[in-house]
């Protein structure tokens, strides 16, 4: 493999690892709260068809040689930030105050969403009139996906940490704020007595369900702005029903790997989008079936984090010992 080639994997490995990256990272928030929401998937999904209709509005309202920067990428952005609150609270209201089971729901929530974003998906689709199952906002993309301008003068250390558009930068600095938010922070630090014992946490004087609402509703926006990224800038601005594959699942396998620490993440993320992506860079010679294979990296390492964690038995490995449970303050 060459250095050029060497350079574009680990292009791609970031790109495609910001992705997941704003998904582990609003689970991990989510999770931290005691709260395992497995509607991970359906909240992307919902967070990138909201964006996907403001951005659409907004082409179909203002020419592309008229559009503003700021419209162009705020539009978007809040519609995708209000659609993943709205699944956020929807997932609070049936796992927190109406104590439904949380992997049901969670399950639940990722079929609707992912339904939800199908059904109006291709309903812009049949308004555009296209011939392909799949709608283009290149205008709007375009701001997305805007880098540095001096990053193609650097050769590759600028190809490699500076050619990226403005969300792949927000997420590494998300991780980092999140991360000495949970360590550092007195808020943080009573979100993480919560998901470790709401009853202690409640005893001392903590609401423990206004931390379960903002955790799960701030971590399902974080999520959201993940399925944006991925349409509007790792997608170039391309939206196709059902194309979003299996990304909300590697966010939820990326917290596992990462053991619930943010920071964490960011590398984490850069390695799972790596070994995820391979098999485009295998020999053309080789066996489809063999690549396909090479698809299941991620998990793989993965269930081998799981099993070593295991074996060393350390407490600060373990997810939040509330985790996935509901909280009845009548038992306390």
């Amino acid at each position: 493999m060459s250095v050029d080639q060497i350079v574009q994997l680990i292009q791609s490995a970031i790109q495609f690892g910001t992705v997941i990256l704003f998904g582990a990272m609003g689970e991990i928030l989510t999770e931290k709260s005691g709260n395992l929401n497995l509607g991970l998937p359906g909240v992307m999904y919902v967070g990138a068809i909201s964006g996907v209709i403001g951005s659409f509005i907004y082409e179909q309202r203002v020419p592309a040689e008229e559009m503003s920067g700021v419209l162009a990428v705020g539009i978007p952005l809040v519609c995708c930030l209000v659609g993943s609150l709205l699944m956020g609270l929807l997932y609070c209201f049936l796992t927190v105050t109406l104590r439904a089971n949380q992997n049901v729901t969670g399950l639940a929530m990722t079929t609707f969403g992912v339904g939800f974003g199908n059904f109006f998906g291709g309903s812009l689709i049949k308004l555009t009139g296209s011939d392909v199952p799949s709608i283009a906002l290149s205008a709007t993309s375009g701001y997305f996906k805007t880098s540095l301008p001096f990053a193609s003068e650097l050769g590759w250390f600028g190809k490699i940490f500076l050619s990226y558009g403005m969300l792949a930068y927000i997420a590494v600095v998300l991780a980092l704020c999140s991360s000495y938010f949970l360590n550092r922070t007195r808020p943080g630090l009573n979100l993480r007595a919560v998901g470790e014992s709401p009853a202690t946490a409640d005893a001392a004087g903590i609401n423990v369900t206004k931390y379960k609402y903002g955790a799960t509703c701030i971590g399902c926006m974080i999520a959201g702005l993940g399925g944006l990224y991925y349409v509007m800038d790792y997608a170039s601005g391309v939206w196709s029903n059902d194309a979003f594959g299996d990304r909300g699942w590697l966010a939820i396998a990326l917290v596992i790997f990462t053991v619930w620490r943010p920071s964490l993440s960011i590398l984490a993320s850069i390695l799972f989008g790596g070994l995820y992506i391979l098999y485009l860079y295998i020999p053309a010679g080789m066996n489809l079936a063999v690549k396909e294979l090479y698809k299941m990296l991620p998990y793989l390492v993965t269930i081998a984090v799981l099993i070593i964690s295991s074996l060393r038995k350390k407490r600060e490995n373990d997810p939040p010992a509330h985790l996935g449970l509901a909280y009845f303050r009548e038992d306390r």
